[in-house]
């Protein structure tokens, strides 16, 4: 596991994926077109573990680096990687979902291969797989090869397990995070280039980069033939396995090599078609911010007379489904969500008092000494604790089931997407916080203060920050509910609407194409129309249920507040000696 054996494909089949890929790429670049990231901090994380490994696979010991821009590496030992030598293997851990139980692993690897699972187990009863492993750490991916590791004790178990969630989650969320238009662009472009193929449900595919999420795209729509070509391989004495110069082990530890050669080969195909699409992309923004800034008022009118007359053309089909499909459980989807975050930010909240109180004490205490300037750093590094955190992101992993349950009838699978969405806020939201005290207890801090008047200053402190959490909590959790709300929902609507309503809407295309604006589409200003009827009944759910709780969001006109990226941590130095 882990190394790096021959490719599989052959040169027709590597012609075969370029095909494909070109076609990907065709068919794609139209919506980006017209729809026209940065990692944030993430710790190292380095240490021995064990790998399966090898042909044949055997467990050996390795030195791992989880590095800060969430690739993981694995060396033959420590020394290797000290003295700056390769790796014996790497991987970006975009798309992973990381087991620690065995007997999980083991079930997953057998429903994968359900089509051959009596073949194999009757083949093998002894895999290393099924000897017991006291500490494992398993990465799994749809489309890539297994990576199957193990620690030397529970502790440094928990502490890769960390780690490694941090890294899936912070390499899963860069587009969704990233502030830039074009990357909103991207994602747009994805749904629409995926609802043009049939596809309305939202789920998990656009966590990546925009070259890894294309190569998802791709390889979700290759993929039942993939497995038809990888299963019968699997069956019988093992030699299908063989034939693509893999051992045969355990038909299901090598379920996957056809998919992570086709995934190296789109991945490539994908990087490069978008890095030929950069030169024209720029040119696409800069043209358009040219041509849409000297009239954007006359053109939000023309828009809004559009938008008004396909408003009355569709009411009646829309209202109806409104009311009949998504009334009945939106209220109860609202909760869950306002809810999911009101859990969150209570407990990030909780760690933010506890924080500054242990400053205020130490302050208290020791004015100047090593302890204090420990308990500043330690307080600048609480969004990036890991261990720490865990407690505000468990209350998102605590709604996955519940809200699966009622957004799946609906086509809604991105259940690790929104969970990733309502930790990244958290994580947010606490920097925020975090700087925001610590540059102000540098402005009142001076050497003029005594203890009790610098405690006084940052109890002070304390309040500000708090009551500004309050508000960008409530602001940034009103965002929350509307933009999951919608992902919930939209594309179901727009399903249900395609027969009767899509129809109408060439009618209008002589109106948009006056304008003479690439940055207004029929589709678009239809899809507007929609997503504005719903927002409607989300605000009010949100409301109501609000209410009922006695609590109160803070309103804001428009699409909700924009979090700002996460800070840097503070320096040593900071507070004034």
């Amino acid at each position: 596991m882990g190394g790096r054996p021959s490719s599989p494909l052959d040169k027709q089949q590597r012609q075969h994926l370029r095909g494909q890929v070109d076609t990907l790429m065709r068919n794609f670049l139209p919506c980006y077109r017209g729809q026209l990231a940065k990692l944030p901090r993430v710790r190292e994380h380095r240490g021995p573990l064990t790998q399966l490994r090898g042909h044949p696979p055997r467990w050996q010991p390795i030195f791992c680096v989880l590095r800060g821009d969430g690739r993981l590496e694995w060396f033959s030992h420590k020394e290797e990687y000290e003295n700056g030598g390769h790796p014996l293997g790497s991987t970006a851990l975009t798309g992973y979902t990381l087991l620690t139980s065995q007997r999980e692993y083991l079930r997953l690897l057998d429903a994968l291969c359900s089509d051959s699972l009596e073949d194999h187990t009757q083949e093998e009863p002894d895999s290393l797989l099924e000897v017991p492993v006291s500490f494992p750490l398993f990465l799994q991916h749809p489309f890539r090869r297994h990576l199957c590791f193990s620690a030397a004790t529970r502790e440094a178990q928990h502490a890769w397990r960390l780690a490694l969630q941090g890294g899936i989650r912070l390499r899963g969320t860069v587009l969704q995070r990233s502030q830039a238009p074009a990357a909103r662009a991207f994602l747009d472009a994805v749904r629409l280039y995926r609802q043009h193929q049939g596809h309305f449900g939202d789920d998990d595919v656009t966590l990546g980069s925009d070259a890894e999420v294309l190569t998802a795209v791709l390889m979700r729509e290759q993929l039942p033939a993939l497995r038809a070509q990888t299963l019968p391989g699997l069956r019988g004495s093992g030699g299908g396995i063989r034939a693509l110069g893999f051992p045969s082990h355990d038909c299901r530890l090598n379920s996957l090599p056809l998919l992570d050669a086709v995934h190296a080969a789109v991945l490539a195909g994908a990087s490069a078609g978008l890095c030929a699409f950069q030169p024209e992309k720029d040119e696409l923004l800069a043209s358009l911010e040219k041509t849409i800034r000297p009239d954007v008022d006359q053109l939000l009118r023309q828009r809004a007379r559009v938008a008004g007359r396909l408003r009355t053309d569709i009411r009646g089909p829309l209202e109806s489904c409104l009311h009949r499909e998504v009334d009945p459980q939106l209220p109860r989807v609202v909760q869950t969500l306002l809810r999911t975050m009101e859990a969150s930010l209570e407990a990030v909240r909780t760690l933010l008092a506890q924080g500054m109180d242990r400053l205020s004490r130490r302050l208290r205490q020791s004015p100047s000494g090593t302890q204090l300037r420990r308990e500043v750093y330690s307080f600048g590094e609480m969004p990036w604790d890991l261990a720490l955190m865990q407690t505000c992101y468990r209350e998102a992993e605590r709604s996955h089931g519940r809200l699966g349950q009622l957004a799946a009838p609906f086509g809604f699978l991105g259940m690790q997407s929104l969970v990733f969405g309502a930790q990244d806020l958290a994580q947010q939201l606490m920097a925020d916080a975090v700087a925001t005290f610590l540059q102000l207890a540098d402005q009142c801090l001076t050497m003029a203060l005594n203890c009790d008047q610098a405690a006084q200053r940052l109890e002070r402190v304390r309040g500000r920050v708090l009551k500004k959490f309050k508000s960008d909590g409530g602001l940034a959790q009103r965002r929350f509910i509307r933009g999951w709300g919608l992902c919930i929902f939209l594309p179901f609507v727009l399903s249900q609407l395609e027969p009767s309503c899509k129809k109408e809407l060439p009618e209008f295309e002589g109106d948009v194409l006056a304008m003479g604006s690439q940055a207004l589409t029929t589709e678009g200003i239809y899809e507007d129309v929609i997503r504005g009827c719903l927002l409607q009944r989300i605000d009010r759910d949100e409301e109501t249920e609000a209410e009922r709780e006695g609590g109160t969001c803070p309103r804001q006109p428009g699409s909700g507040a924009q979090i700002q990226p996460l800070c840097p941590p503070p320096s040593r130095g900071t507070f004034r000696s």
